[in-house]
C-alpha cells in the first residue's frame, strides 16, 4: 500500500537453528555463511549489489537458506543515506503484505482453538459492516474474493492515511463503496479484507492484533527482532525507507500505521523471516489441517482453482514450485519465497520502493542456487486467430483491459497503458503464460469467448468485446 507510489503491502524442513543470529564477517556486514561456497555467495553479491551500486536501492538484506545450509544471511547498502549509515545486522524494515499471511496464521490458531470457523459469516464478527447481499465468509477475507472495494484503491484514503483517527472510520469509508462484483466470482488483491480479518482477530482473541502477532507466531517462531510497525517508536537498527521519483530516490511518503494494520504493518528482519519459513513450513506454528488450508489453492464460486491460498501465493516461480508473498509500503519492498522441492528459502527486504523490485533479486538468487527452471512451455498447433480481439472486466482499482494479437505463429498480449506487448508462451488447455501472469481462454460452442486473467495475486474474468 502507499499512498505516493505503487505498492502491493503488497516456506519447511528444519535448517540450522539461529538464523537470526549476529555472526559478523570482516566488513561487519552480518554475513553468516558457514561452509557456503564462496563462489556462490559472491555471485548473490553480485546480484543484490548491483541496483545498489546504480543507486536505485539505498540497502537491502537478505537470508538464502537450502535445506540444514545457511548459504547467507548478509546487509548491503545503507540504512540512512543522509548520513550515510551502512545497513546493520538484524536491519528492521516494513514488511508490507508479508503481513498478510501472519493474519491468516492467526485466524486459523484461533480456528483450532474453535474461537471461530473459516466459513463463518463476518456478520457474527462484524455485524455492522454491510455486505450488499452477499455472504463474505472468513475465508473470502484471506483469498481476495470477497468483491468489496479496496481502500488502498480509493483515493478518499491518501488523506485518511495521513491521520490518526478512529479505525472504524476505515471501515466506513469501506462500507460505502459499491462491490466490484459478487462474492466469490472473481479474486482481486484486497486490504480492506486483511482489514476487516485484523478486527476479527482482536474481537475473538481479546487482544490486540500486535499482541497476538507476537505471542502466537513472533515468539513460537523466534523472531526476537520483530514487531508491529509504529510512524513514531524508536526501534534500534531499524532502516529509513526511501521512494523514488523522477528525480531518483527520496525521503518515503509518510503514513501513519493505524491503516496498512493486519494488511501490511508488521516490521522484520531477513533472518527472522527465514526463521518464520522454517517454523511455518516445519510444522512448528499450525496443525497439520490447518498448514493445508493455509497453502490449498483457494477456488471460485464456479470451481475455479486460483493460485492463492489464504494469505500467501502459490503460483510457479520460474518453473518451480513456490509458496511465497511479496509486500510493498512506503518506502520499502519485501520478498519471501519458499521452495518447497528444494527446500530453499530466499528472503530479500530493500528499504526502496521503486524500480527494482525484491523479485527481480529472488528470483535471480534462486536460479544462482538451483541452476535454470525448467521450461514449461509447449508447441501449439491450433488456430492462434481464435484467441485474437479485445477484452474488457474487472481489475483491481480500474477495470482490466487486454488487447490480443496474433501474427504469424506469434501470439502476444497487452494491457491498456502498458508500454509494449508480451509474447505469450503456450502451456496447454487453452492456456497461455506471460512471466508469472497466465491467460486461461474460455470457449463457448468451440469460439473464444473470455479470458482469465490469472496472475496469482487476482483472477479476474474478461469478456471479449
Amino acid at each position: 500500500m502507499s499512498v505516493r507510489v505503487t505498492a502491493l503491502w503488497l516456506g519447511i524442513v528444519a535448517v540450522a537453528a539461529g538464523c537470526g543470529d549476529d555472526v559478523k564477517d570482516s566488513e561487519g556486514t552480518g554475513d553468516k555463511t558457514p561452509g557456503a561456497p564462496k563462489m556462490l555467495v559472491a555471485k548473490i553479491d553480485a546480484i543484490v549489489n548491483a541496483p545498489i551500486a546504480a543507486g536505485k536501492i539505498a540497502g537491502a538484506s537478505i537470508a538464502v537458506i537450502k535445506g540444514r545450509d545457511t548459504i547467507a544471511i548478509k546487509a548491503y547498502g545503507k540504512a540512512d543515506l543522509e548520513l550515510d549509515v551502512p545497513t546493520p545486522p538484524h536491519a528492521t524494515y516494513e514488511i508490507g503484505s508479508v503481513t498478510k499471511q501472519f493474519t491468516a496464521a492467526s485466524i486459523l490458531l484461533l480456528q483450532e482453538q474453535e474461537k471461530l470457523n473459516l466459513d463463518d459469516d463476518i456478520g457474527k464478527y462484524l455485524p455492522k459492516f454491510p455486505t450488499q447481499g452477499n455472504k463474505i465468509t472468513v475465508r473470502h477475507l484471506l483469498n481476495h474474493t470477497s468483491g468489496m472495494k479496496g481502500y488502498t484503491e480509493m483515493p478518499s484514503f491518501r488523506l485518511l492515511g495521513l491521520q490518526t483517527l478512529p479505525q472504524d472510520t476505515l471501515i466506513a469509508l469501506v462500507a460505502k463503496e459499491k462491490f466490484d462484483f459478487k462474492t466469490g466470482e472473481e479474486e482481486t488483491y484486497n486490504n480492506s479484507a486483511f482489514f476487516l480479518a485484523g478486527k476479527i482477530i482482536e474481537k475473538v482473541s481479546g487482544t490486540s492484533y500486535a499482541d497476538f502477532v507476537e505471542k502466537n507466531l513472533f515468539a513460537k517462531a523466534g523472531m526476537k527482532d520483530s514487531y508491529y510497525c509504529s510512524e513514531k517508536t524508536i526501534h534500534k537498527h531499524h532502516t529509513h525507507g526511501y521512494d523514488t521519483d523522477s528525480t531518483g530516490l527520496v525521503i518515503k511518503g509518510f503514513l501513519v500505521h493505524l491503516w496498512p494494520y493486519s494488511a501490511g504493518s508488521l516490521c522484520s528482519t531477513a533472518g527472522d523471516l527465514a526463521a518464520w519459513n522454517q517454523a511455518l513450513h516445519g510444522g512448528k506454528i499450525l496443525s497439520p489441517e490447518s498448514y493445508k488450508a493455509l497453502t490449498t489453492p483457494s477456488k471460485l464460486a464456479d470451481g475455479t482453482e486460483i493460485r492463492y491460498g489464504l494469505g500467501i501465493a502459490l503460483l510457479d516461480i520460474d518453473g518451480r514450485k513456490a509458496i511465497h508473498h511479496g509486500g510493498g509500503i512506503n518506502g520499502f519492498l519485501s520478498e519471501s519465497e519458499y521452495y518447497p522441492n528444494d527446500s530453499l528459502i530466499v528472503v530479500v527486504l530493500q528499504n526502496t520502493a521503486g524500480p527494482v523490485g525484491p523479485s527481480d533479486l529472488t528470483h535471480k538468487i534462486a536460479e544462482a542456487v538451483l541452476g535454470k527452471g525448467p521450461d514449461q512451455s509447449k508447441p501449439f498447433s491450433g488456430n492462434l486467430a481464435d484467441f485474437a480481439g479485445s477484452y474488457k472486466g474487472n481489475g483491481r482499482g480500474r477495470a482490466s483491459e487486454i488487447t490480443v494479437t496474433a501474427a504469424g505463429t506469434i501470439l502476444t498480449a497487452q494491457m491498456k497503458g502498458a508500454p509494449k506487448p508480451d509474447t505469450l508462451r503456450f502451456v496447454g488447455n487453452d492456456v497461455f503464460a506471460a512471466g508469472s501472469l497466465l491467460l486461461h481462454f474460455g470457449r463457448t460452442g468451440g469460439k473464444v469467448t473470455g479470458v482469465g486473467l490469472d496472475g496469482g495475486y487476482g483472477y479476474n474474468k474478461l469478456k471479449k468485446q
